[in-house]
């Protein structure tokens, strides 16, 4: 009997799927409950492939192990570097990161704000981190100095490169150049 024992406690310990997280350099306060993991104030920086750097963190991170593609976030910031050198500020009050599709959604007062003088409101932005393509089949608000876009849709391609506004797509010019 007590080789049966050692052998069961033996075998529960090489399949606990939590016992990893002992060996994991993690910051902050990590909460286990039931099949759920809770990170508190994740933070995560690095560079793109083509050398722009990001930082981004979260109130908190979740995720369920039985879904272990799926993290959720809650009050997510960001910053990152564009090709123009300008850096983009984003925040929103949710988000979930699919991390086998490598796709971002966030939900609930998104909010893209540029260091070159844009800010845009949306009510959620579907990020392709792989591909540098952004939807959002929800309207849209942006605003600069100079002028004002509304659209029902949203959509950006090529990191950056096509930037398309769909619907009902309403343009306010504030200032008019004189002509030459």
């Amino acid at each position: 009997t007590i080789a049966v024992i050692l052998g069961t406690t033996i075998l529960i310990a090489w399949l606990d799927p939590l016992k990893v997280l002992v060996k994991l350099p993690i910051q902050g306060k990590l909460v286990i409950q039931g099949s759920k993991i809770t990170m508190q104030a994740p933070k995560l920086s690095g560079y793109t492939k083509d050398r722009r750097w990001y930082e981004m963190n979260a109130r908190g991170a979740s995720q369920d192990v039985t879904k272990p593609d799926i993290i959720e976030l809650d009050e997510v910031r960001a910053k990152i570097e564009t090709e123009d050198k300008s850096t983009i500020f984003l925040s929103a009050r949710a988000g979930t990161f699919n991390r086998k599709l490598n796709v971002l959604t966030l939900n609930t007062d998104v909010l893209l704000r540029s260091s070159s003088g844009y800010e845009m409101h949306l009510d959620e932005a579907v990020v392709d981190t792989a591909k540098g393509e952004v939807v959002s089949d929800k309207p849209v608000a942006v605003f600069s100095q100079d002028a004002t876009v509304n659209s029902d849709r949203f959509e950006v391609e090529k990191s950056g490169e096509v930037v398309r506004f769909l619907g009902n797509v309403v343009m306010n010019i504030n200032k008019v150049p004189p002509p030459p």
